[in-house]
């Protein structure tokens, strides 16, 4: 095999991936998975801490044990 025959054949899987990789993201099995991920920025996050003002003390840290 001379050097353009191994760049052909290299071009030619390269492409078969891309196109292998649009036809599974494209796929109509992956639509629930692509919808919930992109509902992931809507979901309601855990509620901020509450933010002290410079003259109240913060509260001391919790430590939990590990068992």
């Amino acid at each position: 095999m001379t050097t353009v025959d191994l760049q052909s054949l290299l071009t030619l899987i390269t492409f078969l991936t891309f196109v292998g990789i649009v036809a599974w993201a494209w796929s109509s099995g992956r639509r629930k998975a692509f919808a919930e991920a992109a509902s992931i920025p809507l979901d309601d996050d855990a509620p901020l801490p509450v933010q002290r003002s410079p003259d109240e003390p913060a509260e001391p840290a919790r430590i939990e044990e590990v068992r």
